[in-house]
């Protein structure tokens, strides 16, 4: 029988107050209290310090304090990625955020999902979908990105926006929910 932890990383539905994931998430908590209060050390003991959390951590990749998540070994950040100050990454499940991706301050990356059935959501019982953020984006301030959403190389999520659908590769989506505003390059 598989554990709630198990259940969790592939998307099923779990028990989120599990002794195992209340133990990840307590270390996760420990760490992000070190690093947030870390934010005036050099910047290659900070990229060290995500590495020691993070599941993955590119060359050059940046994440400004305060910063928060679950668990940490979710997200996997490649080359010259930057999450700006107050960025929350709930992350149950994978998010991936490609090369040279930039994200403003204040933009929420969540994975973690409820089912719609009351009365499964009244077993205190949830859910992961990934999110997968492409190369060379950039997400405005305040954006929320939700989960299972998959974001192309090149695109542009305006501040504020709302992300509930997939959008496409050297898009520009906006508004709430976001709504794609202008495709291919704007230059």
């Amino acid at each position: 029988m598989p554990t709630e932890k198990q259940k969790m990383l592939r998307g099923d539905l779990y028990t989120a107050d599990d002794p195992e994931l209340a133990a990840d998430a307590a270390a996760a908590s420990a760490w992000l209290a070190r690093y947030n209060a870390a934010s005036a050390v050099p910047a290659a003991e900070r990229h060290a310090m995500l590495v020691e959390a993070l599941g993955h951590v590119g060359n050059g990749a940046t994440v400004r304090s305060p910063f928060h998540c679950d668990y940490g070994n979710n997200i996997h950040l490649d080359d010259g990625v930057f999450l700006n100050f107050g960025c929350i990454v709930l992350d149950v499940v994978t998010v991936r955020i490609g090369s040279g991706t930039q994200v403003g301050p204040g933009v929420q990356i969540l994975t973690a999902d409820h089912p719609r059935d009351p009365h499964i959501r009244a077993k205190m019982l949830e859910f992961g979908r990934p999110v997968t953020i492409g190369r060379n984006m950039w997400i405005g301030a305040g954006a929320l990105i939700l989960p299972g959403v998959a974001i192309g190389d090149d695109a542009i999520v305006g501040a504020g926006s709302v992300v509930t659908r997939d959008v496409a590769a050297g898009t520009t989506v906006v508004g709430i929910p976001a709504r794609v505003t202008a495709k291919g390059n704007a230059d």
